[in-house]
């Protein structure tokens, strides 16, 4: 081959990109971000993102992690209400600046933090680099702190530079959110995340993650890390394309997953995850990037079965693009082992927008199953739709989850199902949930926190009655709906593990309100115009509302 034709070659690899530069890919990356979600900002100066609420913050720990570019949406993807506060940004697979990192350690706490704790992954640079912002930001009088995640178990006989930090990570952002956002001082978040080694804090315990890959990765402007001979894969690689341990032939996915959970649990390394039959895991499966959503949802199935074959319990699944490398076509397994108060702080997270996935698919299922309970119902005022008119949404909705991206801010959701809701249902019923989306939508663009949530739902239940005309006791879905709020209003003042505790009473107030409308006159809407001695029954609309709540509740706690 002539050198001219390997030239040619050689730049049409490195330039398979979508890309305006390589020099610019981060920052270029990091505005559109910001730019797509508004509850994100951009530190000026600085590859640095923040919460653009961070009044939200004050007195309590703020959480920073960061790292080099080109695992996302690992790590800014992470920012929000219960996760990070920010996140720092180096080159493609290059640790962060100490500079940068500083800067916003210095930005949340001057702007109220408790304490700020930093959540490293066991590479060099990050350690050097987040260290050195440390120490300067303790100089400055800054209570912070950091954590290094080690969750690799790739080599049985760790070197001294130890196990690397994988998508085990993510798991750590989780659980040390969730106890930020509780209240917890800085000291106890970092006990309870960790267990002390050496003079760091280490996190490896409880969190195991190993990969296989059939691919490499290209750095932007950069030849493949490695190469792979078609035909074969390589086992225990990091996420930076550095080389695994094991090279093999491409194997079934049956054959793949038990080699990892094999390896994970294997009690003759050192670093092996004890699992015995009972124990509760969560388990992540983590699409590296190239890997297709057919793919990662065969691999979900045997990994859960291939652990329940074993007696563990796999109480949460994590399933997805969490931490990539780029467009290397692979997966990893992470386990967490966990008790009842691990699995409390864990909540139902997979990611937001796969929580709202879960809520989504719940209501459209008990919906559906209700229709024709509320078609009869609803016979009783004339028409006897009101269950197809609300299996018409449940369907526009499904349609929607496997078409469309979930936004992941809730104020955008919101928004995006009122139009949704006003496309395909139709009636009385259809404009009534339109307006109350619509009325609800802009509190939650900002700040998703249980104040948000409480001021959204007061808008939307106050616009329905301002345009419907109906008020409580006039016989409407109001009679479930109002109830409930009143009750939801609590979340503005509770703590967050408190907040499924009050969706449940809400739950029942809907329910008792629903039963109500048996014994009430009806003054808005058709029914209206029916004796009051032919309407014997509930009132079809709360019914649904009932209904609607209870699916959302069940969601939340499965």
């Amino acid at each position: 081959m002539q050198r001219s034709q390997i030239i040619f070659l050689w730049s049409e690899q490195v330039r398979r990109k979508l890309l305006n530069s390589v020099e610019k890919c981060v920052d270029e990356a990091l505005e559109g971000l910001v730019r797509s979600n508004v509850g994100l900002a951009l530190l000026q100066g600085h590859r640095v993102v923040l919460r653009s609420d961070l009044e939200s913050i004050k007195g309590k720990v703020a959480l920073l992690s960061g790292g080099g570019s080109g695992h996302e949406p690992a790590h800014a993807g992470y920012i929000g209400v219960g996760m990070l506060s920010g996140a720092v940004a180096g080159a493609v697979f290059a640790s962060p600046p100490p500079g940068s990192v500083l800067a916003a350690i210095l930005t949340l706490w001057k702007g109220g933090a408790s304490g700020v704790l930093l959540i490293v992954k066991n590479y060099t640079g990050d350690r050097l680099n987040f260290g050195i912002a440390v120490e300067q930001a303790r100089l400055q009088g800054v209570q912070v702190d950091m954590v290094i995640v080690a969750d690799d178990c790739a080599f049985t006989q760790p070197s001294k530079a130890g196990r690397r930090g994988l998508c085990g990570t993510v798991f750590i952002h989780k659980i040390a959110g969730a106890l930020a956002e509780k209240g917890c001082p800085l000291d106890e978040i970092v006990i309870k995340c960790c267990s002390p080694a050496l003079n760091l804090f280490l996190v490896w315990m409880y969190i195991r993650t190993l990969g296989v890959s059939l691919s490499p990765c290209s750095v932007p402007g950069c030849l493949p890390s490695f190469q792979l001979p078609p035909g074969e894969m390589e086992l225990g690689l990091g996420i930076h394309g550095e080389p695994g341990i094991k090279r093999s032939k491409v194997a079934s996915a049956d054959e793949v997953v038990q080699t990892i959970i094999s390896h994970i649990t294997d009690s003759s390394s050192k670093s092996h995850l004890s699992l015995k039959s009972g124990d509760k895991v969560v388990l992540c499966v983590n699409n590296l990037g190239g890997l297709s959503c057919l793919e990662i949802a065969v691999v979900s199935k045997v990994a859960v079965h291939c652990l329940e074959e074993r007696g563990v319990q796999v109480v949460r699944v994590m399933a997805g693009s969490f931490m990539t490398s780029l467009e290397m076509a692979g997966m990893s397994l992470s386990l967490m082992k966990v008790d009842e108060e691990m699995l409390r702080l864990f909540g139902v997270f997979c990611s937001l927008s796969s929580v709202i996935r879960l809520v989504l698919e719940s209501v459209s299922k008990i919906l559906l199953q209700h229709q024709e309970e509320l078609n009869a119902l609803d016979r009783a005022a004339g028409d006897g739709d009101c269950g197809s008119t609300h299996a018409l949404l449940a369907n526009a909705v499904q349609e929607w989850l496997h078409t469309s991206r979930i936004p992941g801010n809730l104020g955008r959701l919101l928004a995006d199902l009122a139009l949704l809701v006003q496309q395909s249902m139709g009636g009385s019923s259809g404009a009534l949930y339109c307006i109350f989306l619509s009325a609800a939508a802009p509190h939650l663009m900002q700040s998703s926190d249980g104040a948000a949530w409480a001021k959204a739902l007061h808008a939307g239940t106050e616009a329905m009655k301002r345009y419907g005309g109906a008020e409580p006791g006039d016989r409407t879905m109001l009679d479930a709906l109002c109830p409930a709020v009143e009750e939801l209003m609590k979340l503005s003042t509770a703590p967050p593990d408190g907040h499924i505790a009050i969706l449940q009473s809400a739950v029942e107030k809907a329910d008792l309100g629903a039963e109500s409308t048996r014994n009430l006159t009806a003054r808005a809407g058709r029914a209206s115009y029916i004796a009051s001695e032919h309407l014997t029954q509930p009132d079809p609309g709360a019914v649904a509302v009932a209904a609607i709540l209870k699916a959302i509740l069940n969601a939340l706690k499965a």
